[in-house]
């Protein structure tokens, strides 16, 4: 959803407060897709702070379902995240890139929630999704899933490196 702020540009000292639902059904990252589960409306409240800044501060509530890491089960994984930013508008694009800002969601009147929140979970997203803390994984021959018993495969392997000795 994209949320028009011009006329709160123009005001300095204004705020403003919006509930922006996330249009977006799945979340991508490095070609891969978590499809939501859950999303709540993104809660914002943008202020025009003066001196051409805008601050946005609000909430995102969000559930995205990924696959374990070790045993590709379905997980559901949790985001309950804080937005706190302060836009400074008077700065250019070659400016926002030199300095590594990476504010893409704003335009020159207006706010693109769903960046905004692709930004945010990019952030935020784990290194390592597991269904549990001991999960054991597949099998690396037969593929079965070792939480749920052994499959009798002989999964030692000698390190070709010590062939020699």
């Amino acid at each position: 959803m994209i949320i028009n702020i011009s006329e709160l540009l123009s005001t300095p000292g204004k705020s403003e407060y919006n509930e922006a639902p996330i249009e977006m059904d799945a979340f991508e990252l490095n070609g891969d897709l978590y499809p939501f589960s859950k999303k709540e409306p993104v809660k914002l409240t943008i202020t025009n702070t003066g001196d051409r800044e805008i601050s946005v501060e609000g909430s995102i509530e969000a559930v995205l379902a990924a696959p374990c890491d070790r045993c590709l089960k379905e997980v559901l994984v949790p985001f309950s995240l804080k937005v706190d930013k302060v836009i400074d508008l008077k700065k250019t694009d070659e400016d926002r890139i030199n300095d590594l800002d990476e504010t893409s969601y704003i335009d020159h009147s207006s706010l693109d929630v769903d960046r905004l929140v692709s930004d945010e979970l990019l952030i935020h997203f784990p290194m390592k999704i597991l269904c549990r803390e001991d999960c054991k994984g597949i099998c690396f021959k037969c593929g079965k899933d070792l939480n749920l018993g052994e499959c009798g495969c002989d999964r030692e392997s000698l390190d070709p490196r010590m062939s020699a000795i």
